[in-house]
């Protein structure tokens, strides 16, 4: 079972030990473009050093402003009549602040949280026993809680509701079921699927909230905030020239901007500029629009060998290599949603947008989207 306390334990003397004999032995070679724009943990992001950046109140939180609002009032109130807050649920693409938002309930409320993942709460006694270790008032945070399974997740609903936990007891006939009374808790699930997830456990919540996409103005004041714990120079145009490549994601933004600080430190001398900035992107092929290397080919493949669609899913895999899985969830959300791509009953179809901004001229007839 694997938990995760936001209170600091001591390190081993030997740990740092093993992390730089474990560094010494991985290659030099800058990471691939498509891994620096994926919203998922790394694993320097695990690291002390991560912990310092994520804000640990609600003062120092950018952006979210409606639900810091929302949770704001929800803690002012759970305060003053002295009960925990009510069980929170949220949703939303991976990278926006789920697990610190977590983490910055907890320090508001007075209390430790103990972070975990649905995959890791596989059988009955792990759910049980990390129930039955909870203090009154602490505050248990799922990750991707949609992916518990439902034995798991039958153990959850007296507890949210009742505080108790039911157990059996021998086998057979013999077999008696026990109550346990829990400690008073609050429940934070976070789901990049909510849609997966079961209507009686989501029925439990009593704040469900939604996390969205950031502007470029807050992913400016965090990459200057990230930039300041991380003791290094950077201009104010060199914030806004990694926010606009940054998806309106605090974490690629974060890791934009520690790839951008090795390049400086290497390439050159001084503050991060924008010209540096962007000297430095393009070098780990991430565009002024946010487009990895992958994006702009899946783009010109459709440009060049189908006109501009529309094409099927199937030829797009066969074409650029990719499974239909990865183009599907990780490539096109993005390529949709700043309107470079278009999904059709006959197919994909790349839009004016799309042909500006890789250089292509617009044809002057385009197939017809209709049958």
């Amino acid at each position: 079972m694997a938990i995760i306390s936001s209170k600091k334990q001591p390190q081993e003397p030997e740990q740092p030990q093993r992390r730089v004999s474990a560094s010494a032995h991985k290659s030099p070679q800058a990471p691939p473009a498509q891994n620096l724009l994926q919203p998922q943990a790394a694993a320097d992001e695990l690291l002390k050093q991560e912990e310092n950046i994520r804000p640990q109140r609600f003062a120092d939180y950018i952006g979210q402003k409606d639900l810091k609002e929302v949770l704001d009032i929800a803690i002012k109130a759970a305060k003053v009549r002295g009960e925990t807050l009510d069980h929170l649920l949220l949703y939303g693409p991976p990278g926006l602040g789920k697990t610190t938002m977590s983490l910055i309930l907890a320090t508001e409320m007075g209390v430790d949280c103990k972070i975990t993942s649905a995959p890791a709460l596989e059988r009955p006694r792990d759910i049980v026993g990390l129930l039955m270790s909870l203090k009154p008032g602490e505050v248990l945070f799922i990750d991707e809680i949609h992916r518990l399974s439902r034995m798991s997740e039958e153990i959850l609903y007296p507890a949210m509701e009742d505080y108790r936990v039911d157990i059996t007891i021998g086998k057979g006939s013999s077999a008696k079921t026990r109550s346990l009374q829990l400690p008073r808790f609050t429940l934070v699930g976070a789901t990049t699927r909510m849609g997966a997830l079961s209507s009686p456990l989501r029925d439990r919540f009593g704040l469900i909230q939604r996390l969205r996409f950031y502007e470029p103005d807050e992913l400016s004041q965090i990459v200057l905030r990230t930039a300041q714990l991380l003791q290094t120079t950077i201009t104010d145009d060199g914030t806004e020239e990694i926010a606009r490549r940054s998806r309106g994601t605090p974490r690629i933004a974060n890791r934009l901007l520690k790839r951008v600080r090795d390049y400086a430190q290497v390439k050159a001398a001084g503050p991060i500029t924008q010209s540096l900035a962007a000297e430095a992107l393009q070098l780990f092929q991430v565009d002024p629009c946010g487009l990895d290397w992958t994006d702009r080919r899946m783009l010109s493949v459709m440009i060049e060998q189908f006109n501009g669609g529309p094409v099927g899913l199937e030829t797009m895999a066969a074409v650029t290599g990719e499974d239909t899985q990865t183009i599907e969830e990780v490539y096109e959300p993005y390529l949709m949603q700043i309107s470079y791509l278009h999904r059709t009953p006959r197919g994909r179809v790349a839009t004016p947008a799309a042909y500006k901004h890789l250089g292509y001229t617009l044809p002057n007839e385009q197939l017809s989207l209709l049958p």
